[in-house]
């Protein structure tokens, strides 16, 4: 294989490669395509496109790129749920393309390749990331290309491929600030292992434009009081449930994906022991690093998945490399592997079945609905849970405004108590005539309650008692029904309030939610 004197490769892509780079990215698309109008919208769906409808540099929980790929999204496709999908499938075959890459970059050929694209692609956490619009799709992005660039710049001394890592690392950043758990890694591996890379000036570069790029949402931060930082402390100490180390890890290991989990030891014990991958031993720094780091905080197992492609890639390069009879029937048990348990589990994190059946897979299996938040549940998981009742609540406050006078419709609003409440009523509301969302959570407290009167608010949920306190009159206009969404969406009163008796800007900030 030759290269340009900037390190590029020149000679055009092998025939056995030709598969993992770009006919597997292709039917992991497609793969994305066809199942991406399971259910309905994910809670978090609606909160990002209403983010999307007010851009900025930053909000309370995550920084904006996210939200700009929501405006695109609405802007080409409405609300349709495929156009809304599309980005995350798309950044799914990116992610199974750069992982295959990774695994040549570490001398893999065919088998390597393939197997790490099928991991990253079957993973737990991954097949649902690729479902729906959130950040963690293009985390997982940015991780897969983060690792290949740091193994390329590792590998070959070019000093470009660190700027190149600057460069989707900033970018990675405006996405999700766990970025900085995979950079940290990286930079304590260079430290301990490869602090010749520190005495040139390409990693010093990089490092910049990653902080010139997430400079904007630094400065949004500081201009807004870090409301990050307040929404971080409130969820571990009020949402997160505390798991214990090694069950951290195991759950980790889990959502990177059940199947793969053979492939991502062998690959670990790899990057740490192959003479061939010394230079590259920061690599599985980083891995133990990330999985530490958040085993030892209150995180979400879920925060280590897009750490796995790095072992995933190395793992399928180690068992390519064993010789013989041996070596040969075990590439193939760890394939059948990978594959027959991740396709046992994939129900479990991609809406393949309905409703029901999924219900009776799941007993089949033993297995029960899981949150790793301090939440009730029904017979969903509460990933599948959060794709139900929207509609039917947003029908059901449509059908509420409908009773009021033209007068008091105009200047209606109503409220919700969470943004998936508040996103579903601005998702839905040019289709049923809806007034604009109110909420204390999150991001939409800080837009505020705009032009609101205080004449007329239609309340989701909420005591009655506590409402006549701050309006003159409550009125209960009616209820929410659903099936399998979460237990704490069901049978929701709706109130219709009026005459606040206080001045809405006084009451504004009582309201404020950051969890």
């Amino acid at each position: 294989m030759s290269a340009t004197p900037s390190g590029f490769e020149t000679d055009p892509l092998p025939a056995p490669d030709r598969f993992a780079l770009r006919v597997f990215p292709l039917l992991a698309l497609l793969f994305h395509l066809a199942t991406a109008q399971r259910y309905g919208v994910f809670r978090d769906e609606f909160y990002y496109v209403a983010c999307g409808q007010h851009l900025a540099f930053g909000y309370v929980d995550h920084p904006p790129f996210v939200a700009l790929v929501a405006r695109v999204a609405t802007a080409l496709f409405g609300t349709s749920l495929l156009g809304l999908r599309l980005f995350p499938a798309l950044a799914g075959a990116a992610t199974a393309w750069a992982a295959a890459s990774l695994a040549r970059e570490l001398g893999g050929r065919a088998y390597a390749q393939r197997l790490a694209a099928l991991c990253v692609t079957l993973g737990g956490n991954t097949l649902f990331s690729f479902q729906v619009l959130s950040m963690n799709s293009f985390d997982h992005l940015a991780w897969a290309l983060l690792a290949w660039l740091a193994a390329r710049a590792l590998r070959t001394g070019v000093e470009r491929y660190w700027l190149l890592f600057g460069l989707v690392a900033g970018l990675g950043l405006e996405n999700k600030i766990s970025v900085l758990f995979l950079g940290a890694g990286i930079a304590l591996g260079v430290l301990l292992f490869r602090r010749d890379v520190l005495a040139r000036r390409g990693i010093w570069l990089g490092a910049a434009l990653a902080g010139l790029l997430f400079l904007p949402h630094v400065l949004w931060q500081l201009a807004n009081g870090f409301p990050t930082r307040e929404f971080i402390a409130n969820a571990q100490a009020d949402k997160m449930v505390a798991i214990p180390p090694l069950q951290f890890v195991l759950r980790a290991g889990l959502e990177g994906g059940a199947g793969s989990i053979p492939v991502a030891l062998v690959g670990l014990v790899g990057l740490w022991l192959a003479k061939r991958w010394r230079a590259l031993r920061p690599l599985a720094v980083a891995f133990v690093a990330v999985l530490a780091l958040l085993a030892f905080t209150r995180s979400k197992p879920y925060y280590a998945a897009p750490a796995f492609v790095l072992v995933f890639a190395a793992g399928g390069a180690t068992l390519e490399a064993l010789h013989g009879k041996l070596g040969t029937a075990l590439r193939a048990l760890v394939l059948l592997v990978t594959l027959g348990l991740g396709a046992m589990a994939a129900p479990f994190a991609k809406p393949l079945l309905s409703e029901d059946a999924f219900v009776r897979y799941s007993a089949a299996l033993g297995a029960k609905p899981s949150s790793a938040e301090r939440n009730e549940l029904g017979r969903l998981p509460q990933h599948f849970a959060d794709m139900h009742g929207w509609r039917a609540l947003a029908e059901e406050v449509a059908r509420v405004c409908a009773t009021l006078p033209p007068e008091e419709r105009a200047s209606a609003r109503v409220f919700g108590q969470n943004y998936g409440e508040a996103g579903a009523i601005d998702f839905f509301a040019d289709e049923l005539g809806l007034p604009p969302a109110l909420s204390g959570h999150n991001n939409y407290f800080l837009w505020g309650p705009g032009d609101w009167s205080g004449e007329v608010l239609i309340v989701i949920d909420d005591d009655r008692a506590q409402l006549l306190e701050l309006f003159e009159e409550v009125e209960l206009a009616g209820k929410t029904d659903c099936t399998d969404c979460m237990p704490y969406e069901d049978e929701l009163p709706i109130w219709i309030c009026r005459r606040l008796k206080r001045p809405v800007a006084e009451l504004w900030p009582q309201v404020k939610h950051f969890i």
